[in-house]
């Protein structure tokens, strides 16, 4: 395990990297959607990613939170993996714009606990409307 303030300074360095987001396919606002300004995976090591997404337009914290989902989910199938579990989000507004960004842990099974996402299923549902993964 990483020491905490090595982990802190990377943890930093990962929502820094934030605004170097590729653009991503962009969603019609006229359709009252959000625009995905980019979303990004990076590797923390111990089996942990950052994940970082801005959205402009129409955004709040649930829909930071519902695009961050799908970065770690597709991270975990491109590496051999069928789960992710949450550990943390921040949202931020500034402006018209949302950023998020959030660290889930990449396990070799199934993890315990509430906050466990089906890596295959989540990155079907981000398909449906649109949620770019990496």
């Amino acid at each position: 395990m990483q020491h905490p303030l090595t982990l802190l300074a990377t943890l930093g360095t990962a929502t820094a990297a934030l605004g170097a987001c590729a653009p991503q396919a962009e969603v019609s606002e006229d359709r009252g959607q959000p625009v995905h300004a980019g979303i990004q995976a990076i590797p923390l090591g111990d089996g942990m990613v950052s994940t970082g997404v801005a959205l402009r337009g129409p955004a709040d914290r649930a829909g930071v939170e519902a695009h961050g989902r799908c970065a770690p989910a597709r991270y975990a199938l491109d590496r051999g993996y069928g789960f992710a579990r949450h550990v943390r989000t921040s949202a931020r507004k500034d402006g018209q714009s949302w950023h998020g960004d959030a660290v889930y842990l990449i396990p070799a099974g199934r993890p315990e606990g509430l906050h466990s996402i089906d890596a295959e299923a989540a990155v079907t549902e981000c398909a449906g409307p649109g949620i770019p993964t990496v």
